[in-house]
Parts: C-alpha cells; sequence; structure tokens
C-alpha cells in the first residue's frame, strides 16, 4: 500500500476546522451581545435610567432577535449556512461597532435591535452545520464545544472588559469587539464549506460522516417556505415540549447576561474591578457545565436509549439551575457566588438541548425547526430582562427575581420529562408533507 493509499484510508479532520470557525463566531456572538451587562451601571448612570428602564434596555436586543429567528432559519434552509452566516457575521458586527459611538439611550436601542436582527440566524446555523459535517456519536460533544464558546469572553476576559470599562468607559466595550467581528466575516466566508462543496474533505471523511447520520447531501438541499410546514410543526406536543424547556433554559442566562453586574453592584456593592474578577467564576464554571454535558451525552449514545442520553443532561441542569433561589437567602459573598456558580454549571448543561434538534427534525426543515428552538430561547430574553426590572424597581430587593428564575427552571424541568416525549422525527403529513415534497429542489 502506498503512503497516499494509507492516508486516504485515514478520515481527514475537516469537520475540526469548521467546528473551529463557528467556535470563534459564537465567542464573537455573545460577547457582542452580553458585554453590556458589564456596560450597564455606567450606561444606567449616564443615561439617568430606573430599573425599568434599564430592564427593557436589556430586553431590546431580543426583541429583534426573536422576530427573525423564523425568517433566520428560513434563509438557512433557502440560501445555506456560508452565505448566512458571514452577512449575519457582518451585520451584528457592524451594529456592534456602532453602538460604541451612541450618544442618547434612543439611538442605543435601535443600534441593540440590529444587533438582535442579525445574531438570528446564528445557532440555527450551528445546528444545520454540526448535522452535516459530524457523526451522531460525535454531535454532542461539537455542539458542547461551541456552546462553551458562548462563556469564553465573559468567562476568562471579564476582569480585562472590567478594566477596560473603569479606565477608557463604556464606548470601548463595543467598539473593540466590533472591530474583530468584521474582520472574521471575511474569515469565515472563505473558509467555510459544506461537506459536498469541500475539497479539503476526503472520502473516508465523509463516508464515516454519512454512516453516523450526517447529512452530507441533504445539506445541498433547499426548502422554500410554506406556511403549512410551520403549522404542522407547532400542531405537535413535541415541538410545544422542546419550546417551553428551551424558554426555560435561556431565562437563567438571561438574567446571567444581563443583570448578574448590576446585582453586584447594587445589592453586593462591589466596585467594578471586584466584579471584574468575582463576575467571571460563574461564567467559568459554564464553560465546563456545556463542555461536561457535550461529552457525557456522547458517552451515553450506544449506552442507553438515545432519549435518555439527550435529555438527561438537560434535565439535570435544569435542576440545578433552580438552585439559584437558594442565592436570596445567603448574606456572604463567597456562599452566594458558589450558589450561583453551580446554577449557572447546571445552566450550561441544559443548552445541550440542541443535540435534539438534529435528531427530530424532518429532512429539509432543520433551520425552521431550530428557528423555532431558538425563537423559544429569545422569548426569554424579551421577557425576563424586563420582568426582573419591575421586581427590583417595586421591590427595590433581588431576592423575588432570585425565586422566579428558580421557578422557570423548575418549569423547564417538568416540560422535558413529560411533555418532550420520545426523541424522534417530527412526522409532516398531509398537505403539509405535499408542501415539503414540492419545495425542496
Amino acid at each position: 500500500m502506498t503512503p497516499h493509499a494509507a492516508i486516504e484510508l485515514r478520515p481527514s479532520r475537516v469537520r475540526y476546522l469548521m467546528l473551529g470557525l463557528i467556535v470563534i463566531a459564537v465567542t464573537i456572538n455573545y460577547l457582542d451581545r452580553a458585554i453590556i451587562g458589564i456596560a450597564a451601571p455606567a450606561i444606567r448612570e449616564q443615561f439617568h435610567l430606573d430599573a425599568v428602564e434599564l430592564g427593557w434596555v436589556f430586553s431590546a436586543f431580543s426583541w429583534s432577535y426573536l422576530i427573525f429567528q423564523i425568517p433566520g432559519g428560513i434563509a438557512l434552509d433557502r440560501f445555506g449556512v456560508r452565505l448566512v452566516y458571514a452577512v449575519a457575521l457582518a451585520g451584528w458586527s457592524a451594529f456592534t461597532f456602532l453602538q460604541g459611538l451612541a450618544q442618547n439611550i434612543w439611538v442605543f436601542i435601535l443600534f441593540r435591535l440590529g444587533l438582535g436582527a442579525f445574531e438570528a440566524p446564528c445557532f440555527p446555523a450551528n445546528s444545520n452545520l454540526v448535522a452535516m459535517w459530524f457523526p451522531r456519536r460525535e454531535r454532542g460533544r461539537a455542539i458542547g464545544i461551541y456552546t462553551a464558546a458562548e462563556y469564553v469572553g465573559l468567562g476568562f476576559l471579564s476582569p480585562l472588559f472590567f478594566w477596560i470599562l473603569a479606565h477608557w468607559g463604556w464606548h470601548w466595550l463595543f467598539l473593540i469587539p466590533g472591530a474583530i467581528g468584521l474582520l472574521f466575516a471575511f474569515v469565515m466566508y472563505g473558509l467555510y464549506r459544506d461537506p459536498h462543496q469541500s475539497a479539503r474533505v476526503n472520502a473516508a471523511e465523509r463516508r464515516l460522516i454519512e454512516e453516523g447520520g450526517g447529512l452530507t447531501q441533504a445539506g445541498a438541499k433547499s426548502t422554500h417556505f410554506r406556511w403549512p410546514l410551520l403549522f404542522a410543526l407547532l400542531r405537535q406536543r413535541r415541538m410545544w415540549g422542546l419550546i417551553v424547556g428551551q424558554f426555560a433554559v435561556y431565562a437563567t442566562f438571561v438574567f446571567f447576561l444581563t443583570w448578574f453586574p448590576t446585582y453586584l453592584a447594587t445589592e453586593r456593592h462591589m466596585t467594578f474591578l471586584k466584579m471584574g474578577v468575582v463576575a467571571s467564576i460563574p461564567y467559568i464554571a459554564g464553560f465546563f457545565g456545556i463542555l461536561f454535558a457535550g461529552f457525557l451525552s456522547d458517552f451515553l449514545v450506544g449506552r442507553v436509549r438515545l432519549e435518555v442520553a439527550r435529555k438527561l443532561p438537560v434535565l439535570m441542569g435544569l435542576l440545578m439551575a433552580s438552585t439559584i433561589v437558594a442565592a436570596a437567602f445567603l448574606d456572604n459573598d463567597a456562599l452566594i457566588i458558589g450558589i450561583l456558580s453551580f446554577a449557572f454549571f447546571g445552566q450550561a448543561m441544559s443548552s445541550s438541548g440542541w443535540t435534539v434538534i438534529s435528531e427530530v427534525a424532518p429532512e429539509g426543515l432543520l433551520g425552521l425547526v431550530g428557528g423555532l428552538f431558538s425563537f423559544a430561547a429569545n422569548l426569554s430574553g424579551v421577557v425576563i430582562p424586563i420582568v426582573i426590572g419591575l421586581i427590583v424597581q417595586y421591590t427595590h430587593s433581588f431576592f423575588g427575581a432570585l425565586a422566579f428564575i428558580g421557578a422557570i427552571a423548575a418549569v423547564g424541568a417538568f416540560s422535558w420529562l413529560f411533555v418532550v416525549g420520545p426523541i424522534e422525527r417530527l412526522e409532516i403529513k398531509g398537505r403539509a408533507a405535499e408542501a415539503l415534497r414540492a419545495t425542496a429542489s
């Protein structure tokens, strides 16, 4: 056997390059949306905002993010990951940069809306990419790795960002990430390809992906949106179980992304520089939580039923997240951060629910199902900051806010356990099935 033939027998590792691209993209994505949490105390002071008004500012991103979830999923099914991702990345980075130039709160909110609109296709695109490039036994780890990137910016760079805030002002918290994202959009477009388009992937890797249930050929198909397809999905109990469950999963995350630094500043009376160290600890816990969930899920595949392998990390995570309420009964900063870190570790574990989407989505509708799933999460992003703002404004305490978040996590665990049911493909029947066949090209 020639050396060249031996190399061809070994699968190439192009799928890891593609995973690396979305790891960087997700890091930028969540940094751009979450940096407002660090900037919030300074923004609140400059623009003279009360707690309710600050809640609306936090919520603004999620309004447009929510509205564009389903259109983003439709665009993915129609135009594919490469083009949609590059355009989205360039767009959201531009609006991040513009936030750093805003001189009044209304312009700032307008730019937050633009940020949300362009970030909308990101996670459905990530789900599409993993379904195309990875065999089933590797998907939990792949999703765990790119989801862990959500926590990288705030987990490992918080001290730097609080230092920038203290010395340069809040505007630079948006200008620097925005510029980096604009540059990376060109890198993403230049390097990313679907499996059937890539000249780098060899026959052995293609076979590995296909035999493991990857969508190397289906990824080349596009589906035109039809309303019967959406209605057919929304008539199914399993879809609603996923929607309610994902709303709950995201609720704890929204608290940490928005109100957490303000909680440290107002309730715990910490300085910016101390907050930089303390605030990073729960995010680091979240980083390891999602990695643990991904590896646990893939370890269980083949050893237990697929339903257990995919749902167990989510259920464990939601139950852990519900313990956040315990922080409301404590007064010691170290114990409070310990409880919050435990809860955020659990929240991150529950984010592994994205592994289920590639298992339940009908062929050709992965983008639409992913869009609905992400829509649910970001409905939480609209509601949670406003409700917490109201609670804090009228109770002058975060006690009720923490109890509220804990209760939602418990409801999410109930939905995943009793409503989602078996992990099986959603069935599209009748007129909707005819529409699906007619629109696939």
